[in-house]
């Protein structure tokens, strides 16, 4: 069998198990042996309307979804008429045949902008406005159609085990989608069954029904399914691969890393993380370090900044996860930490603006927010995760750089991330080290909280300690923190502080700072979440014998602007490849380096980048062919 690359969709209402399903779909796979993108997308009013989830089975290293899908399981009409035609030639779609005479009107989640786009492709081709119309164009285009009645397998099913209530668990519709797939596809039985026992591995009885469920389908699959031309029978597992969701790498990356105190307010996409920490309070890691975190829901964004700050007093590593409207309340609360010294770090997962934008959807729109945030001049530290992997990572590094420079550390993540389910690496504890800088565990003699010393760091004493008094002040202060207006000081104090942005340029590693992977005549420069899409358009083009060069930028504030200018020195052509409508990152590129891009590769329609996207535009830009600005729009 030739190299694997398959990709398979479910959708369905929101809340009707189309994340179980997935998440099910992504556990068989990687059981398997396969690597792992998936990624969901929901709308935005969280219930009732469509739900779908992309998962990207692969022999090799995937790091992103592609456009084209493989095999669509579908027991809802929405989900048909807005995917139909991603399947490719040759794909499939598995979908309840009760649908066939479903029209566009008849489904109310359809807005009038997707339905006028739909209606005059359906008329193009001679089409009704039906379920019918549009599995004919799949169809005609070399699709295989699986059709069935979910209905009638679950009235089966509830014959053959004499159970009548299963006939209404419309909610097995999920699970019946994923194993029906499996069954065509060959996948063994064995991973789908151990699969359910595990998600429901406190409530026994509903294992049972849903194996059930899945016996079924999937013998009802091997048995009345035409051929397929794709199969997934497994290949050796690699050693120290675990699948992990998005959230995992920040929240498990602070439980490491000795982070004591949490606080936040529930948004999107930001509030998986803490609800996860509430989940798992003990974590046992080496050298009998306990690794209780406390969770505080707040009353608002306000108050997680100030329980935050409050516990980092106390000499407690301290954070706090939000998205760009929360992230909005604390800037205040962020220049109160900037002049206090505090050390604290932000989660930032940023979703689409401004205002409540696409308050589900992806987007890196904060990246300048993020840099200016708050009033003033003041130190701070914005860094940018490129994947879940690196952000396990990443998170230790924040804490350890909010303390030793101790100034606020804004950490850069997204909705991409957060809704994608891949496999990578184990998360390795023993390559996080805890730096706390200059906390002092005891003081002799006077104690001047923030006074003058070389490098411009000062001994940080905390909230108890003997002789460690200090004060605490919004208003410029002293060496002791008594307020003062003296402009000699002022001046002193702002050097002080500010001084410290130097100091990181001068000591992060810079390999912390920039990642090059490789430099050549054509360059893209890009930072976050869309490492994962370009890295495997690149790929693409190399099997062409096309060699484009691409640095992810890490450590966006303060801008390392001589290391990137050596970087950038021979680049004739520079891409920068965002997901936002200005290009952000290129707007500070050109600010610290003095260099123009030359071409923008951008996507905010709040659905994530593919690599086929990036792959498409990277050609017409080698070709000539391209726009300044290239503008994406793949996804429903």
């Amino acid at each position: 069998m030739g190299s694997v690359d398959f990709t398979w969709l479910i959708g369905g209402p929101q809340g009707s198990g189309v994340d179980s399903g997935a998440n099910v779909f992504s556990k068989v796979c990687a059981e398997m042996g396969y690597h792992i993108f998936g990624k969901r997308e929901f709308y935005s009013n969280i219930k009732g309307e469509h739900s779908y989830f992309a998962v990207r089975v692969s022999d090799h290293k995937i790091r992103s979804n592609v456009n084209d899908v493989t095999l669509m399981a579908s027991f809802d009409a929405e989900t048909i008429f807005r995917h139909f035609d991603e399947v490719a030639s040759g794909g499939g779609i598995i979908y309840d045949s009760d649908l066939d005479k479903i029209t566009t009107d008849e489904v109310h989640t359809l807005d009038n902008y997707f339905k006028e786009r739909l209606h005059r492709e359906l008329e193009s081709k001679n089409k009704p406005f039906t379920i019918a119309g549009v599995l004919e164009i799949a169809k005609e285009k070399g699709v295989h159609l699986y059709p069935l009645s979910f209905r009638e397998i679950l009235s089966n099913l509830a014959e053959k085990t004499e159970n009548p209530k299963l006939r209404g668990l419309i909610r097995m519709f999920n699970v019946i989608a994923v194993s029906l797939s499996l069954g065509l596809i060959k996948m063994p039985l064995d991973p789908l069954l151990l699969s359910i026992d595990s998600i429901f591995s406190k409530k026994p009885q509903i294992a049972e029904i849903n194996k059930q469920a899945a016996n079924f389908s999937y013998d009802y699959a091997k048995l009345n399914f035409g051929a397929f031309p794709y199969s997934l029978t497994g290949i050796e597992k690699q050693h120290d691969t675990i699948l992990v969701q998005g959230h995992f790498g920040t929240s498990i990356g602070k439980m490491v890393s000795g982070c004591r105190f949490q606080s936040y307010y529930p948004i999107t996409p930001a509030s998986d993380e803490s609800v996860y920490l509430e989940s798992n309070e003990l974590l046992e890691i080496q050298n009998d370090r306990p690794g209780s975190t406390i969770v505080i829901q707040t009353e608002d964004e306000i108050s997680a900044m100030g329980m935050m700050i409050g516990a980092a007093l106390t000499g407690t590593r301290s954070s706090t996860s939000t998205s760009g409207p929360g992230f909005a309340l604390m800037t205040e609360a962020i220049g109160w930490a900037g002049i206090n010294e505090v050390p604290i770090v932000i989660t930032l997962y940023q979703r689409s603006g401004p205002s409540t934008g696409l308050p589900t959807r992806h987007g890196q729109d904060d990246l300048l927010f993020a840099v200016n945030a708050g009033h003033g001049d003041f130190p701070k530290i914005v860094y940018a995760s490129g994947d879940i992997e690196e952000s396990f990572y990443d998170t230790g590094r924040c804490f350890n750089y909010a303390d030793v420079y101790q100034i606020p550390v804004i950490h850069m993540m997204d909705k991409f991330l957060s809704s994608s389910v891949v496999t990578c690496k184990r998360f390795d504890p023993k390559k996080i080290s805890i730096d706390r800088g200059l906390l002092l565990d005891k003081i002799d003699g006077e104690y001047r909280r923030f006074a003058f010393t070389e490098d411009g760091i000062s001994p940080r004493s905390k909230l108890g300690l003997d002789n460690g008094v200090f004060w605490n002040t919004g208003d410029e202060s002293d060496e002791f923190g008594h307020i003062t207006e003296d402009p000699q000081l002022r001046i002193k104090m702002m050097d002080k502080r500010m001084s410290r942005l130097d100091l990181v340029l001068e000591r992060v590693p810079q390999e912390e700072q920039v990642v090059s992977f490789g430099i050549h005549d054509i360059t893209i420069v890009s930072w976050g979440s869309t490492k994962g899409p370009i890295l495997d358009a690149l790929s693409m083009l190399k099997k062409e014998g096309i060699d484009i060069g691409f640095i992810q930028m890490k450590l966006i504030h303060p801008f390392p602007a001589e290391h990137v200018k050596a970087l950038l020195k021979d680049v004739k052509t520079i891409i920068d490849i965002e997901a936002n409508h200005s290009g952000q990152l290129g707007k500070i590129l050109k600010q610290n380096v003095t260099r123009e891009i030359d071409y923008f590769i951008l996507k905010y329609t709040g659905r994530g980048m593919t690599s086929t996207e990036i792959y498409d535009s990277l050609k017409k830009i080698v070709e000539n062919k391209a726009n300044k600005r290239e503008v994406l729009s793949h996804g429903a």
